[in-house]
């Protein structure tokens, strides 16, 4: 982090800063499989994640649903398919557990105390479960911007906006990293915001793409 010009970073959260809910997925899949009629659970991953980015990548503006609904509406909708007798708000609430007190990344307390600069969350989360999971962690942002209050989610633009709107900040001026090349990497760089992409497990990197394997990459 060389360029005199970066006043501020901009970090996403849920699989940056703390881990994602691959094991509860696995948990919610497992227990669709065994009250219900699929054969394979990976049946139920492809249905359950093609009906959620559906409903998230329309949800935007006056559309604009919080991640507590499209889950739980994505859950019915699976159940419903695969004739499952779960309960879809009992599943959901597994899932929010997670939200609230995630595992975190071994790096992001050292991230947060050694940073020069202000670092703000950018998330595509509801801002009463970040909030949970920040306290939980006790960790400091200088602030904290979410799909709730832009009423629209990465990679779109509005939330982007609003964390430069807010911070005053150009988007030259500030650094943007996460780990998903979609949402952080090619929303933020819509934006002329620089961009990198915390690739944590070592896989292949784009052409064109800036890339660090640790949080802490980003101080040397």
């Amino acid at each position: 982090m060389q360029n005199g010009k970066i006043k501020a970073l901009f970090v996403d959260f849920y699989g940056t800063i703390v881990h994602e809910d691959g094991e509860v997925i696995k948990k919610i899949t497992d227990i669709i499989q065994k009250t219900g009629v699929a054969e394979d659970k990976s049946e139920i991953d492809s249905f359950w994640w093609k009906d959620f980015q559906t409903m998230f990548q329309n949800s935007y503006g006056d559309t604009f649903e919080t991640q507590r609904a499209l889950e739980e509406k994505s859950l019915e909708h699976t159940l419903a398919k695969f004739q499952s007798t779960a309960d879809a708000k009992e599943l959901s609430n597994l899932m929010f557990e997670h939200w609230v007190k995630p595992p975190i990344f071994e790096d992001s307390k050292e991230f947060f105390e050694k940073s020069p600069l202000p670092i703000y969350i950018v998330s595509n989360i509801d801002t009463d479960d970040i909030n949970r999971a920040i306290e939980y962690h006790n960790l400091k942002p200088a602030g904290i911007f979410t799909s709730e209050d832009a009423r629209a989610y990465k990679p779109r633009k509005e939330l982007f906006e609003l964390a430069l709107k807010k911070t005053g900040l150009l988007p030259e001026e500030v650094i943007h990293i996460g780990d998903s090349l979609s949402s952080d990497v090619k929303g933020a760089s819509a934006l002329g915001i620089h961009t990198l992409w915390l690739n944590r497990f070592g896989k292949d990197v784009p052409d064109g793409v800036k890339s660090i394997s640790s949080l802490l990459e980003i101080f040397k």
